[in-house]
């Protein structure tokens, strides 16, 4: 088998929906996990500490137990959960994109690899919120406020 064939989207579509049909399997059977990831595509609300953010590795394991799994969700393609990270215990809101998913465990044991690429995923996001950021600095300035308003009318 080509490897080209594993970097389509029907590829793709098919290996998101079993990471996600696998978490809300796990979710309903109370199970705790760990998951592997891709950091780079990881959002944290509030942001973390610069120097906390550039400890975490390329690829960054998250232990989904306790308040984390507890606080865990599964909606429009992507993971949340809250954490606490570093000596400080700094909280966060975790948001990942499902197909940065890169490992599943129970325990140590692997139960799903994921050999799907992110990339295009992950840049479509940082798009949007650049088009979300840049009308919102177009409206925070009232001059542009008003023009906006005397063009609805």
């Amino acid at each position: 088998m080509s490897l080209e064939n594993i970097e389509t989207q029907e590829f793709k579509n098919i290996m998101q929906e079993h990471i996600v049909k696998t978490i809300e399997y796990l979710f309903n059977a109370n199970q705790e996990f760990a998951i592997a990831c891709e950091v780079s595509a990881v959002h944290f609300d509030p942001e973390l500490p610069k120097e906390l953010q550039k400890s975490l590795a390329e690829i960054t394991i998250f232990m989904i137990a306790n308040y984390s799994f507890e606080s865990a969700t599964i909606e429009n393609e992507h993971l949340f959960f809250e954490a606490g990270f570093g000596a400080d215990n700094i909280g966060a809101l975790v948001q990942i994109p499902v197909l940065a998913i890169k490992q599943l465990f129970i325990d140590e044991y692997p139960i799903i690899m994921n050999v799907a690429s992110s990339a295009e995923i992950i840049e479509e996001e940082r798009v949007e919120e650049a088009e979300v950021d840049s009308m919102s600095a177009l409206l925070n300035n009232p001059e542009n406020a008003k023009l906006l308003k005397k063009n609805k009318k």
